[in-house]
């Protein structure tokens, strides 16, 4: 099924808290000299217009930037998220926001690598145009590449498949993130087979895997089958600005699950969602969890106590 567009829901809460914890993996890599590759299984557009077109239709960010975007009190981490944000908005209107292929490409380095992934043939058509356009623009700038090499490559492809030939990467550096649609049931399967394989070819790989946290049953169980992959370790948070609506419809939750993630990152985000749920919640119901542990190889292994808030 190719009918999802990310344009209807860009810039909502779990955007919010998907590119929150993508930039600061990315930071993470950037503290060691050697090069790193990141690949985006499903890339989007990775630009989307708030003002006009799919975005419009139900604004769903006002769920999400928006109520951040004239804070002054931020925590460093969303400071650095809402500053990329701001940049792409020089006029001070809030009128673009940036997929994950352009927060990537914005905070990795010149000597980094980029693959990106994207089946859907009107959303790799603006993807591939968007990043013309940027080179474009470095150009004019003066800014060229010092490096060998192809930075930024765009295929027209399985992600789940495509990845399997990039790993482990050169450098043996490197960062996925898996975020498809979930249209349909057979992506959560998808994602943990991506993962087991994954982890065989490049054991000491980061992976984040964005999922929505919805009432249907393989969503509840997808966390519970990551935790048992075999990473070194794993990180699971997950944000809800409200309880279910009566009628069943809606995203009010969403999770990010990272395997092997940085030691810093559960400091970065007991700091930082308490502040989210404050800022975005919409009833009592609206609250996070953070929890942390090891891969689980036994019923009566346990995870860290999730912290909530």
């Amino acid at each position: 099924m190719l009918s999802y567009r990310h344009g209807f829901h860009a810039g909502n809460h779990a955007d919010v808290l998907k590119h929150l914890v993508l930039i600061q993996l990315l930071q993470y890599m950037n503290q060691k000299e050697a090069a790193y590759t990141y690949i985006d299984t499903h890339s989007g557009a990775g630009l989307y217009a708030l003002d006009s077109g799919y975005a419009m239709k139900n604004a769903e960010y006002e769920t999400g930037i928006a109520p951040l975007w004239d804070k002054k009190d931020l925590p460093p981490a969303l400071a650095e998220y809402m500053a990329l944000i701001k940049d792409l908005n020089p006029s001070g209107k809030m009128r673009y926001y940036p997929g994950s292929p352009y927060c990537a490409d914005k905070v990795m380095r010149e000597q980094d690598r980029l693959r990106l992934f994207e089946l859907h043939p009107s959303e790799i058509k603006i993807l591939s145009e968007n990043f013309r356009k940027l080179d474009a623009h470095a150009a004019e700038q003066g800014r060229r590449p010092t490096v060998r090499g192809k930075r930024v490559i765009i295929s027209d492809g399985d992600g789940f498949e495509s990845m399997k030939a990039l790993l482990p990467p050169p450098s043996r550096r490197g960062l996925v993130l898996i975020d498809p649609p979930y249209e349909v049931k057979d992506d959560y399967r998808r994602v943990k087979v991506a993962l087991e394989d994954a982890l065989k070819r490049f054991p000491t790989g980061v992976y984040a895997v964005w999922y929505p946290v919805l009432q249907r049953q393989e969503s509840r169980q997808l966390p519970e089958k990551l935790k048992r992959l075999a990473a070194k370790d794993w990180l699971h948070v997950t944000l809800s600005i409200s309880g279910p609506s009566p009628d069943g419809f809606g995203l009010h939750s969403s999770g990010m699950f990272i395997l092997n993630p940085p030691w810093t990152l559960m400091a970065t985000l007991k700091e930082t969602m308490p502040y989210l749920v404050a800022a975005l919640g919409r009833d009592k119901d609206a609250r996070f969890e953070l929890e942390s542990g090891v891969p689980l190889t036994g019923m009566s292994a346990k995870a860290q106590r999730p912290q909530r808030g």
